[in-house]
């Protein structure tokens, strides 16, 4: 990808009319360039026909689409399909499509190359940190998706923590759901995160998407065994947080719980959630474990989680457990990592 041309994708529809302003062009040409990007999910400024050959050509000086397509693609068994995109800045993300019945399709986005949260379970924490997406970079796996037409929902739980990078998760949801953008509802979006203080807040008051947290154990104690971040905001305070909130009717609050065996599949880790959770209108989805090398956690029996499931529910808590999809090409949750694909790019790049 071009780095000294700025991209256009994951501009609004102001900052394009303003592109077209500084161009000399009439404004009216912004909005033509947005339901090019937008609408018509062009690959090139040519392909934009009403736009006067002379007014594309001055924008192809400064400008470019800003997509890239993926450089590589697997196939699970299931039908699951993970995409290797490219980055402005020449790195690697993966992104998730998971094709569901009755027509629905899902696409799990990242919106950081590795994550910085470290998560003891997570293979994406073991990777380490490389960089934030930016707007252009996130909305890229959704614009250059072969699939993208047959989507309906889409979950940012794919690689990085998104209130870690909130100013260009916020500005791709913004372009997604503006009339002008995708025009998609907010409801078809949901956003995980593991809870950090100020920017959880601040993604509640400005958008209004689905919010899934990742759980995990009520315990705090517990809990900050898993994942560093419960330190930095606790699954208390989240909490306390949360009920400040509506999600009652259209926006809907998720709670993500990976069931280890023998570590927070008990019956003491049930009524802690239940007592955690007492009186807050939200779903718990149960999720299989998927081993990573040297560590030693492992997944719990599905009888054991099926009575965990049935404990919630009987107590109030509308519980699910999550089928696990594409594991065998490592599409899974908590298993998307490029660090060995960089390598395996770089290596090859300097043979030739």
């Amino acid at each position: 990808m071009n780095l000294e041309k700025k991209s256009l994708l994951g501009l609004t529809l102001d900052e394009l009319r303003e592109v077209a302003k500084n161009l000399g062009m009439p404004a009216f040409t912004g909005g033509q360039i947005a339901k090019w990007l937008y609408e018509q999910h062009v690959k090139s400024i040519d392909e934009m026909t009403n736009i006067s050959k002379n007014n594309r050509d001055k924008l192809q000086e400064r400008y470019r689409i800003g997509c890239a397509a993926a450089i590589d693609s697997q196939r699970s068994n299931d039908g699951t399909i993970k995409y290797l995109f490219p980055t402005v800045d020449n790195k690697f993300i993966e992104t998730v499509y998971i094709p569901e019945e009755n027509n629905r399709a899902t696409l799990c986005v990242s919106s950081q190359v590795g994550c910085k949260m470290n998560c003891t379970f997570c293979q994406t924490g073991k990777q380490g940190f490389d960089g934030s997406l930016s707007a252009a970079d996130i909305l890229n796996q959704v614009y250059s998706l072969p699939e993208v037409n047959e989507l309906t929902n889409i979950v940012f739980m794919g690689q990085g923590e998104p209130m870690d990078n909130l100013d260009n998760v916020l500005r791709a949801i913004d372009i997604l759901t503006a009339s002008y953008g995708w025009a998609w509802s907010p409801k078809r979006i949901t956003v995980s995160s593991v809870g950090i203080r100020g920017k959880l807040e601040r993604f509640l008051n400005e958008s209004q998407c689905q919010v899934a947290i990742s759980l995990h154990s009520a315990i705090p104690e517990q809990r900050a065994q898993l994942m560093p971040a419960q330190k930095g905001m606790g699954i208390e305070e989240i909490v306390a947080l949360l009920r400040n909130y509506d999600f009652s009717h259209q926006r809907r609050l998720s709670f993500e719980y990976i069931v280890f065996g023998d570590f927070n599949d008990s019956l003491t880790h049930a009524r802690a959630i239940v007592k955690l959770l007492e009186g807050l209108d939200c779903r718990i989805n149960l999720i299989h474990f998927h081993p990573i090398p040297n560590i030693r956690l492992k997944a719990a029996d599905y009888k054991k989680m099926e009575s965990f499931r049935d404990y919630l529910t009987s107590h109030g808590i509308f519980t699910t457990i999550r089928a696990s999809r594409g594991q065998d090409i490592f599409a899974a949750c908590g298993l998307l990592s490029t660090s060995k694909k960089i390598e395996m790019i770089r290596h090859e790049q300097k043979e030739i």
